[in-house]
């Protein structure tokens, strides 16, 4: 971690590894978090959610173009619990259609959807980074990110790993809830835009990324992709749902990712 950005990873490689400097700013910054009582209630709110779920299904709605190809007709005649990430509030105005809960880790993106983060009830999971924007309110948790590379919290109260995409804390999550069969949808798994992974870089007038062309736009900061990294985490959860007897699956209509199963999603609601 680079104790002055805050950053797991640097842009550019140190010449040497540091194991001690790096567990120094682990260490630092969690105990910034601590120290602070919100940390404490945050914790309880998210303990709370623990097993809530056991035994249950769940879609995890991804934010690629593809999310367009759902039918939520169909999650909402199942009651399917859904987990909304980043921006999905950008599809509320054509659809009555809402997630179950919404969860955000990225700061570019907490920052612009600040005004509906803090209007919304809808119970949100976003990381801590994010409270100096978002109120503290009924339906907010606070997720601190840490770990290491290829780390995976079954219990999401302490910390969640982000593994390069906020798809992966979703995952996360999903397991501290108890789900048993965990689906994903809209999972592109691929980008036009190019460049180096985790490259901050502005946005052009229309996103053609996402499923919406106002994701990131007219110049709005954000992050290049990381898809080895996402992949290789993607196959960790895998493996970990598998561990424990549950399962982890792939129900976007196309899209790239193959390292977990491909069923549809009809097939994974019905089953």
């Amino acid at each position: 971690m680079n104790l002055k950005t805050g950053k797991v990873f640097d842009y550019i490689p140190r010449e040497s590894i540091n194991p001690y400097l790096t567990a120094l700013g682990l260490v630092i910054e969690r105990l910034r978090w601590d120290i602070n009582p919100l940390s404490w209630k945050t914790r309880k709110k998210i303990k709370e959610w623990k097993e809530r779920y056991a035994g249950e299904k769940a879609v995890i709605l991804c934010n690629g173009p593809s999310l367009n190809k759902t039918d939520f007709s169909v999650l909402q005649k199942f009651s399917t619990f859904t987990f909304g990430l980043n921006k999905i509030n950008l599809l509320f105005d054509r659809s009555d259609f809402r997630p179950s809960c919404i969860v955000s880790v990225n700061p570019f993106v907490i920052e612009q959807n600040k005004n509906f983060y803090n209007t919304t009830d809808i119970p949100l999971f976003l990381d801590v980074k994010g409270r100096k924007w978002i109120a503290f309110r009924k339906n907010t948790h606070f997720l601190h990110s840490g770990g290491i590379y290829g780390q995976f919290a079954r219990d999401c109260s302490i910390s969640v790993n982000q593994g390069a995409t906020v798809t992966y804390v979703a995952m996360q999550i999903a397991f501290h809830m108890g789900f048993t069969d965990v689906a994903l949808v809209g999972c592109d798994h691929s980008f036009q835009t190019k460049g180096p992974p985790n490259r901050q870089i502005q946005a052009g007038k229309v996103d053609h990324d996402h499923f919406d062309p106002r994701y990131f736009s007219n110049g709005d900061a954000w992050q290049l992709p990381d898809l080895e990294a996402s992949e290789f985490h993607y196959e960790k959860a895998r493996n970990i749902f598998s561990h424990f007897g549950r399962r982890l699956v792939n129900c976007t209509d196309g899209g790239k990712l193959e390292k977990l199963e491909r069923i549809s999603l009809a097939s994974f609601l019905n089953g």
